[in-house]
């Protein structure tokens, strides 16, 4: 399944919330740098959806905050 995600890097907490069918809001701790955010993301996607992380990969959106992310 393929999602959409508007990040929200260097929040004050993680959450997930849902904006529809296939997108999601996702605030996480880490930074915007070096690929933390993203890999932050990605844990906090594998979690929410119960899958092991490496089924979690980032399409596009590798320096955007609107991003894309295929869920195996």
């Amino acid at each position: 399944m393929r999602i959409t995600v508007h990040a929200k890097p260097s929040a004050k907490e993680e959450r997930i919330t849902s904006v529809g069918d296939a997108e999601f809001n996702v605030a996480v701790k880490e930074p915007p740098r070096e690929g933390r955010a993203n890999a932050a993301i990605a844990r906090a996607l594998a979690e929410h959806f119960g899958v092991a992380q490496s089924r979690v990969r980032l399409i596009s959106g590798f320096a955007s905050r609107t991003k894309t992310f295929d869920i195996s």
